[in-house]
């Protein structure tokens, strides 16, 4: 199992668009995996108030974010849809388990 990288924390901070009409079919996540796929997450998305030193951009809390809204952000990096470089590349290394199980995580933490 890896980590995301701090490009795939990245990809994560963007305010998201409205959800896609059909929302992506996904496999059942497994919430244990999903915490260790994101663990280098926490580095940015953990910590309030931080800013990326560029392009300057608040970096949201991620966690409490429905599974279908996770779910589809990632989806949308890795088609290429939703555009940032970094995260577009991440996310082209995530399986469809992958992205469910980060889903599966992120959606059972509370926003503090």
């Amino acid at each position: 199992m890896r980590p995301l990288s701090i490009a795939a924390c990245l990809a994560l901070s963007f305010p998201f668009a409205a959800l896609a009409a059909e929302p992506a079919t996904t496999a059942a996540g497994n919430a244990g995996t999903g915490e260790q796929l994101t663990y280098t997450c926490r580095g940015c998305h953990g910590v309030t108030g931080y800013k990326n030193a560029y392009p300057n951009y608040h970096v949201p809390r991620i966690g409490g974010q429905s599974k279908e809204y996770l779910v589809n952000a990632l989806n949308e990096y890795k088609q290429g849809t939703r555009k940032h470089p970094t995260m577009q590349a991440q996310s082209e290394s995530f399986s469809d388990q992958d992205i469910a199980d980060i889903a599966a995580f992120l959606s059972t933490l509370q926003q503090k």
